[in-house]
């Protein structure tokens, strides 16, 4: 990765991620084995510790085109942003990567390592898959949660990951 970050021990990692993962949004990017690279929005997650590791907790519907990206991929990328880069988030936010390229289209710069990231970013997470599973709507213990948010039935598949690599710039 690049010189303009500095790698940091992900306990080292600084800010409200409440309101970063949630109110600024993070993007979620992986590379398919053919070198194809999809990216997507999300403002659902969590970072934490699970099974003695520094852990991600992050949310895809299944239709997602950047859904397949990641079940095709053993790591993936988080990348946080300034609120310089908005339009680009909400561009990438509500275009599919299926209908043309999106990355070139939002301006920010991808840098392809053992995982891919944007140059822009100002903390990029690298992550390996651990888990993977769908919510199920029998597991909903307020049940309003299921009604409100999956009226179409299209549960999240919720992934694990354990941060690998923490850089900041």
């Amino acid at each position: 990765m690049t010189s303009e970050f500095r790698s940091v021990s992900p306990e080292e990692l600084e800010g409200n991620f409440i309101r970063r993962i949630g109110k600024e949004w993070m993007l979620v990017t992986a590379e398919k084995p053919d070198g194809t690279v999809n990216t997507m929005t999300a403002g659902w997650g969590g970072i934490g510790e699970m099974w003695g590791r520094p852990a991600v907790f992050v949310f895809i519907r299944p239709q997602r085109y950047t859904k397949e990206f990641v079940d095709a991929a053993d790591h993936f990328s988080l990348t946080f942003f300034g609120q310089n880069q908005r339009k680009a988030l909400s561009l990438l936010g509500s275009r599919s990567g299926r209908d043309g390229d999106k990355i070139q289209e939002s301006g920010l710069t991808l840098v392809r390592g053992k995982v891919p990231y944007f140059q822009e970013a100002e903390i990029v997470l690298g992550c390996r898959k651990l888990y993977c599973q769908q919510l199920a709507p029998e597991c909903f213990t307020d049940a309003k949660c299921d009604q409100d948010w999956y009226p179409e039935k299209d549960y999240h598949y919720m992934y694990v990951a354990e941060i690998e690599e923490a850089l900041v710039r």
